[in-house]
């Protein structure tokens, strides 16, 4: 004879996570309401054999729970670590192309028959004005058609533009394809960091963003590194060849959660005037800006132009543009890395760039008061000027901070490439300063470093925390 026994039919459970209700409708009897202490108190069969496959039951919903959310934890987890390396890997090579001219600028130009200074110039200039217009492009497609199109198109481009740079054969080539390859380049760290900043949790966005840009600036020490091996017309076929390798990586990559919402949200998306207007919105957009002109100032002229500061400070040695821009370079990677640290440390953006701008402003003090030292001592202070101007990745950081997920990409890809895009007007009021004081570059030096870190560091004064703030609104 069978012996059955139906436990009372039960009222609808409380709301409870997806997995947990699908294993209610997979063992019935956890429906009902029927006490657990009823089972505890009576005695014999069946009552202990129910008690027995109730608590197994929930035993087992408790580890079907717990699998989901672990193979869910780590498939997140997978997904970031995805987007944090091929970013990394990106501005690596993003930041190998923008420096590699001024690590070859000397021997490319002399063996066409250009001036390394006066066409250097030139050329550096329409390069960052590529950079300038690639950001607004970039920016607004990455707002309009996603993260992802951003990384696969600039890519393309810029890798395209440095094989053909290989072939170039007087300044009209060149320079034209160094204003492609600006315009290619503009789009990869924008893009990477405001993907990476959407995907990752608040506590850690500023770590991961400053590994992608510790990484990326390693990029310039390979540019060094294979300059010495190569000539510069393989230099360039190499990054074009890195960048289309990078290009595969990226199918790999998902699209951002935030955005994939935003794009059934009836929101303007990727509009330029949404950055200007409101007037609270345009001063938000202007103090980012502001706050990284010292970068691209030491970057492109202290370091850029070492070789013509040392012989005006009489250095003892000559010194090689290509190692002073390495050992740049090598300690900006430290200190992005370090930063990314210090931030979550003290719970702050702008703390951390105010002790970098700090480091900035004594080394630039020491760059300008050399006469007649030795070479290691003027790398050394380019290395410390390196350090100080490692906020890159916060800066980048703060910038994806500041706007919604509409206008996310189209900040942050152009306020990097709107500070890259400022060069060629520090460039004009550097010459103009020389005209001024008779081609004195030290003097000339001193008036323009002091204007671009007291802009910077108002800015900074006057722009909002961003450390900790939920990416998940929209601008109106």
């Amino acid at each position: 004879m069978q012996l059955s026994y139906q436990i009372p039919s039960a009222q609808e459970p409380p709301k409870r996570s997806c997995c947990l209700r699908k294993s209610v409708e997979t063992f019935p009897f956890l429906q009902s309401n029927y006490p657990v202490s009823t089972f505890k108190q009576k005695q014999g069969w069946p009552y202990n054999l129910l008690y027995i496959q109730r608590t197994k039951a929930f035993l087992t919903t408790k580890a079907l729970c717990m699998f989901i959310k672990t193979r869910h934890h780590h498939s997140h987890h997978h997904i970031v670590s995805i987007a944090v390396i091929v970013g990394a890997l990106g501005y690596f090579v993003d930041v190998y192309d923008l420096l590699l001219f001024s690590i070859i600028r000397k021997p490319s130009l002399t063996e066409l028959g250009l001036n390394p200074i006066t066409d250097g110039e030139n050329i550096l200039s329409i390069q960052m004005i590529g950079l300038l217009l690639g950001g607004v492009l970039w920016g607004v497609l990455g707002d309009k058609r996603g993260r992802l199109s951003v990384l696969f198109g600039s890519i393309l481009i810029y890798s395209v533009a440095n094989i053909c740079n290989g072939f170039a054969q007087n300044y009209t080539q060149y320079a034209a394809l160094r204003f492609i390859a600006g315009i290619g380049l503009a789009g990869e760290l924008g893009a990477s960091v405001t993907l990476v900043s959407e995907l990752v949790s608040k506590e850690h966005r500023g770590i991961c963003t400053s590994v992608i840009a510790s990484v990326g600036l390693c990029g310039a020490v390979a540019a060094y590194f294979i300059k010495q091996e190569f000539s510069w017309r393989i230099c360039y076929f190499i990054g074009g060849g890195m960048g289309l390798l990078l290009l595969v990586l990226r199918v790999s990559i998902f699209e951002s959660g935030l955005f994939a919402k935003m794009k059934d949200m009836a929101v303007k998306r990727g509009n330029l005037l949404m950055l200007v207007n409101p007037r609270e919105r345009f001063a938000r957009y202007l103090k980012c800006i502001l706050i990284g002109l010292p970068t691209w100032f030491v970057g492109g002229i202290l370091i850029g132009f070492s070789d013509k500061f040392a012989l005006e400070m009489h250095i003892r040695e000559p010194i090689d543009v290509g190692k002073a821009i390495l050992f740049f370079y090598v300690a900006g990677s430290i200190g992005d890395i370090i930063i990314g640290f210090l931030s979550n440390i003290l719970k702050s953006r702008k703390e951390p760039v105010f002790i970098y701008f700090l480091i900035t402003v004594v080394c630039m003090v020491l760059y300008f008061t050399q006469n007649s030292g030795s070479a290691n001592v003027f790398y050394g202070i380019c290395a410390g000027l390196g350090f100080g101007g490692g906020f890159w990745a916060i800066f980048i950081t703060m910038a994806a901070e500041q706007f919604g997920t509409n206008l996310r990409a189209t900040a942050t890809t152009t306020v990097p490439n709107m500070v890259r895009g400022s060069l060629p007007l520090t460039i004009i009021l550097f010459k103009w300063l020389r005209s001024v004081t008779g081609d004195n570059y030290v003097m000339s030096g001193w008036i323009t470093a002091s204007l671009c870190m007291a802009i910077a560091i108002i800015a900074l004064y006057f722009k909002k925390e961003s450390f900790g703030k939920d990416l998940n609104f929209v601008e109106a």
